[in-house]
């Protein structure tokens, strides 16, 4: 692609579109989507996501539950900010998603923690091993999980205190 600048001669200057980083998309994206949340405190940002062909995934959670209305203004109010701020040109070529993340995601961020106290989750652990259990408890630095050991006969309940650096990561288990 080439510019053509008139005037007193003719003269062609190469014209490169530079397409914005990765990771700028991410950090404009997730400003606007935090920018966005102000109006809800009990909203918060869990993730920004972008790939290869201009598909963005913001992944937004909700202390008591993401409302799909009120993620279909925020997906409104960031759509609106991207084009605006022309992240991908002039042409907009780019998909957005605004959603809960799911239960296949995993936990991301301690207040994630702390609004599933009391629900089941499953942990993958540094060592590579598993452990399932109740989440009881967590901080900063750690979290209390209850598990049942034994058989039906000598089952005992127990708790094991886990240090964040050992977890890789936690899925939340549905228990039907």
């Amino acid at each position: 692609m080439e510019l053509r600048i008139t005037g007193r001669g003719q003269h062609r200057v190469p014209f490169f579109i530079i397409p914005m980083e990765k990771g700028a998309i991410i950090e404009a994206v997730s400003r606007f989507t935090e920018d966005e949340l102000t109006a809800t405190p009990d909203y918060f940002l869990v993730e920004t996501k972008v790939s290869p062909s201009n598909q963005l995934q913001v992944f937004v959670d909700a202390d008591h539950g993401a409302a799909i209305d009120r993620l279909a203004k925020i997906n409104r109010a960031i759509y609106k900010r991207i084009a605006e701020a022309e992240l991908f040109g002039k042409e907009g070529n780019f998909s957005l998603e605004v959603s809960s993340p799911g239960l296949e995601e995993p936990l991301k961020l301690l207040r994630q923690y702390k609004k599933n106290i009391g629900r089941r989750v499953e942990l993958s652990l540094s060592d590579d091993s598993r452990q399932e259990g109740m989440l009881k408890d967590v901080n900063e630095n750690i979290l209390l999980l209850e598990y049942q050991t034994g058989t039906k006969k000598d089952k005992r309940t127990e708790q094991m205190e886990i240090p964040f650096n050992q977890i890789k990561f936690t899925k939340v288990c549905v228990v039907f």
